[in-house]
C-alpha cells in the first residue's frame, strides 16, 4: 500500500500483540522529553519527539519537531538513524501522521524504513489523524501499541499539547490566563499604578509565555492606560506571538505602540457592530486585522471571537488583562488554565481592582474547581497553576 492509500482501515494484524512493559515506558517518558525542545518553535503544529531503539536494545537515535515546517520527530530520528531502523522499535509521543502537509506522513516514512514496531503515548484527535496513521501501520504489519490514556506518561504526552488538542476537537484556540496580584488580591494600587507588582523572574516568564502561544490578548482598557507592546522581550524569540486587543467601540489609538507595530507584528482588534465605521476603517488602513464579534451578551461576543480568531489559525491565546475581560472569558467559560503569580506585598483599598470582574458564581457551591493545580517560587513571588480542563 502506498502514500495515497492511506485509510487507516486497520486491518488485522500479522503481528504478536507485546505487552508495554517498563522499559518501553522508559523510551515513552525520554520521547515525551524530547518533544518539549521544540517549545516555542513549532507552534501551531503540536510538540513530538521520538526514540528509535535495535531490537537488542541499543538506542538507534533520537528526534523531535525542531521548527514548524520543519522534519516531523519521526522523520529527524530516522535521518539520524538510516539502515539501523529496519527491525526497530520508534517510541512517539504523539501518534504519527498520516497526511501530507509540509512534509510527507510520518506512517509511510516509518513503514518504508523498515520499523516493525511503534510504541505511541498519545493519541492525535485532529481530523487528519485521529487514528489513521496508526491504521496504515498496521496494514502494513507493523506492530502498533497505544499506551493506556490513564497512564501518567500519556498524560503527560497529552498535556504537552493542549493547544493542539483543544484546537483540533474544537476549532477554537486554548486560552491561559495569566494574572500578578498581591497577598490581597490587587493587581493595582487605588490610582491605577502596576509597575511591577511581580519579580524580575516572574516579568520574564510571562514574555516567554508569550513567545510559546500563538497571540496575547487584553482589553482596551489595559492598552489604554499601558499602551503595551504584548511582545516577548526575551533572547532566543522564534516568532513574536499576534497581539490581539478586544475593543467594542474601536477606540484603540492609532498612535498607540500597538498599532505603530502592526504593519510588522500581526495586531488584531476585536469590535462590536456598534464600533463606529470611520474608525475601524481606520484601523484597518494603518495594518490592523478587524474582526466583528457578534451576540447579545458579554459571554457571547467572547466566544463569537474565539470561533473567528481559530478559524484564522491561532491555537493559543494568553489573555493578560483586564480583570473586566478576564471576568468575561471565565463567565464564557473559555478559560482552560490559571497560572497567577502572588506577591508577598499587599495594597489594600477598597478602589484597587481585583484579578477577574464580571458576572461570577451566585453560590460558593457551583465555584470553579481546577483538574488540579500546583504551587512553586518564582524569584520573590509564588506562581499558581490551576488547570480548569484537559483535551
Amino acid at each position: 500500500m502506498g502514500p495515497g492509500a492511506i485509510g487507516g482501515l486497520g486491518c488485522p494484524r500479522t503481528l504478536p500483540l507485546m505487552a508495554i512493559d517498563a522499559t518501553d515506558r522508559t523510551h515513552l517518558a525520554r520521547a515525551v522529553e524530547l518533544a518539549l525542545r521544540g517549545q516555542g518553535s513549532v507552534h501551531p503544529n503540536p510538540m513530538v519527539g521520538c526514540v528509535i531503539i535495535a531490537p537488542d536494545g541499543t538506542l538507534v537515535a533520537e528526534g523531535w519537531h525542531a521548527r514548524y515546517g520543519g522534519p516531523h520527530a519521526e522523520a529527524a530520528a530516522l535521518a539520524e538513524a538510516g539502515e539501523a531502523a529496519r527491525g526497530a522499535t520508534a517510541y512517539v509521543s504523539l501518534e504519527p501522521c498520516a497526511h501530507t502537509g509540509k512534509t510527507g506522513p510520518c506512517s509511510v516514512a516509518l513503514a518504508q524504513a523498515g520499523v516493525t514496531r511503534v510504541v505511541v503515548a498519545s493519541d492525535d484527535p485532529s481530523e487528519k489523524a485521529s487514528g489513521r496513521g496508526l491504521g496504515y501501520l498496521r496494514d502494513e504489519n507493523v506492530t502498533v501499541e497505544v499506551l493506556p490514556s490513564d497512564d501518567p506518561i500519556a498524560r503527560d504526552a497529552r498535556l504537552l499539547n493542549q493547544p493542539f488538542r483543544k484546537h483540533s476537537k474544537t476549532g477554537l484556540p486554548w486560552v491561559l490566563h495569566k494574572a500578578a496580584s498581591t497577598l490581597d488580591g490587587k493587581i493595582a494600587s487605588r490610582t491605577g499604578d502596576s509597575k511591577w507588582v511581580t519579580s524580575e523572574v516572574s516579568r520574564e516568564r510571562g514574555h516567554r509565555w508569550r513567545a510559546n502561544l500563538d497571540a496575547v490578548v487584553v482589553g482596551i482598557g489595559t492598552a489604554l492606560a499601558d499602551d503595551p507592546q504584548l511582545t516577548a522581550r526575551i533572547p532566543g524569540v522564534v516568532q513574536q506571538p499576534r497581539r490581539i486587543v478586544f475593543d467594542t467601540e474601536a477606540r484603540l489609538p492609532l498612535d498607540s505602540k500597538l498599532m505603530q507595530e502592526a504593519p510588522e507584528i500581526p495586531l488584531t482588534v476585536v469590535v462590536s457592530r456598534a464600533a463606529p465605521r470611520g474608525a475601524v476603517g481606520a484601523l484597518t488602513s494603518s495594518g490592523a486585522e478587524v474582526i466583528v464579534a457578534t451576540g447579545e451578551h458579554e459571554q457571547a461576543r467572547v466566544l463569537s471571537a474565539l470561533d473567528q480568531i481559530g478559524q484564522s489559525g491561532v491555537t493559543s491565546i494568553l489573555l493578560e488583562g483586564g480583570p473586566h475581560l478576564a471576568g468575561s472569558f471565565y463567565d464564557a467559560g473559555a478559560i482552560d488554565e490559571l497560572r497567577l503569580f502572588l506577591a508577598p506585598k499587599i495594597l489594600g483599598g477598597r478602589n484597587a481592582r481585583g484579578i477577574v470582574e464580571g458576572v461570577g458564581i451566585e453560590q460558593v457551591a457551583d465555584a470553579l474547581l481546577p483538574v488540579d493545580w500546583k504551587w512553586e517560587p518564582s524569584g520573590d513571588d509564588l506562581l499558581i497553576t490551576a488547570r480548569l480542563r484537559e483535551w
